[in-house]
């Protein structure tokens, strides 16, 4: 269906098969919130980003309504963009530990951030009819991403988006299907390990649901696995 992952990411940012989404976006694209009055919001779907040779795959939820949707780039701008890049820097997969927009140099090596929703969902919910029609393009970056041996999922909606995307979900019986746990992790029997965790939001970090120990631990097993940089 794509031929590459560039072709991937025209698509999506053109993409109109979710009204309701489209419809919040560009309201809070238009509307924008009072810290970021200045900026000109992205206001579109978002595209992944990163290395197109990765062996890491980062899935998350959905962009930010003022962060990703304000940007156009995956967890830029917000206080989950901040958690994970400062971990990919500090093992080796981001040039830098922040991100805050599309043009402040960022480059990630190894790894490729995508999500199971492209559109900011009003409430961080879309609908389970809105991620069915938009998986074919995590679908498409799953066959694309050819070298891609260990995957980190934030969040158990991520888990199981990627798990259906690959076809994982449909070709393992469901007591064989990796369970979302923190920092488990499976081994499918393509030699992919897939690791879940919680995602890093405001709601699980300002709790303590999820702490920078448990969040480093993640990417320093997602490191082991795969080696040095």
């Amino acid at each position: 269906m794509f031929a590459s992952i560039p072709a991937v990411n025209r698509a999506i940012v053109a993409c109109e098969r979710c009204p309701r989404l489209r419809a919040y976006c560009r309201r809070v694209a238009r509307e924008k919130k009072r810290e970021f009055r200045d900026w000109d919001y992205w206001g579109k779907p978002v595209p992944g980003f990163g290395d197109p040779d990765a062996r890491l795959l980062i899935v998350g939820l959905a962009p930010a309504a003022h962060g990703a949707n304000r940007t156009g780039r995956m967890f830029t701008g917000d206080s989950s963009g901040n958690w994970l890049y400062e971990a990919l820097h500090r093992f080796g997969f981001a040039s830098q530990p922040e991100a805050v927009s599309r043009d402040d140099g960022l480059t990630l090596t190894d790894c490729y951030i995508s999500a199971a929703a492209r559109c900011a969902p009003p409430g961080n919910k879309a609908s389970r009819a809105e991620l069915d029609r938009c998986r074919p393009y995590l679908g498409a970056e799953v066959t694309l991403l050819a070298r891609v041996r260990v995957v980190v999922t934030l969040g158990r909606i991520a888990h199981d988006s990627w798990l259906k995307a690959a076809g994982w979900w449909e070709r393992l019986a469901p007591r064989a299907r990796p369970r979302f746990a923190h920092g488990s992790a499976a081994t499918l029997p393509d030699g992919t390990v897939v690791i879940a965790s919680y995602h890093p939001s405001r709601q699980n970090t300002n709790t303590g649901k999820l702490t920078r120990a448990m969040w480093d631990a993640v990417f320093r097993r997602a490191r082991t696995l795969l080696g040095p940089p």
